[in-house]
């Protein structure tokens, strides 16, 4: 199955959580934090999304920061997603 955004969305793969601290403390996955970094894997094709034109700025293979609680969390092929607005993405990682 492929996942293609609307609009101003953008699907991204979330990177991997830290498993253990700088000094060896390894945590449970209640004590991990969320990844804020992804990397981008679909690109809606942006246009008038409420009464604005959206011009997207972010490509495939771009990896970007996001708000921390932002998206819609999505499940294919045993491989978690997060489908966010272009506007929830903070800063393009270079």
């Amino acid at each position: 199955m492929k996942l293609t955004p609307l609009a101003d969305r953008v699907v991204l793969k979330l990177a991997e959580a830290e498993e253990t601290t700088k000094s060896g403390i390894i945590l449970t996955a209640k004590a991990q934090e969320k990844p804020q970094v992804a990397e981008v894997i679909a690109v809606g094709p942006g246009g008038m999304v409420d009464g604005h034109d959206v011009v997207m700025t972010v490509k495939v293979g771009d990896k970007v920061i996001t708000s921390k609680y932002s998206g819609t969390e999505v499940k294919v092929d045993d491989v978690e997603y997060t489908i966010v607005r272009q506007s929830d993405i903070l800063a393009i990682v270079e």
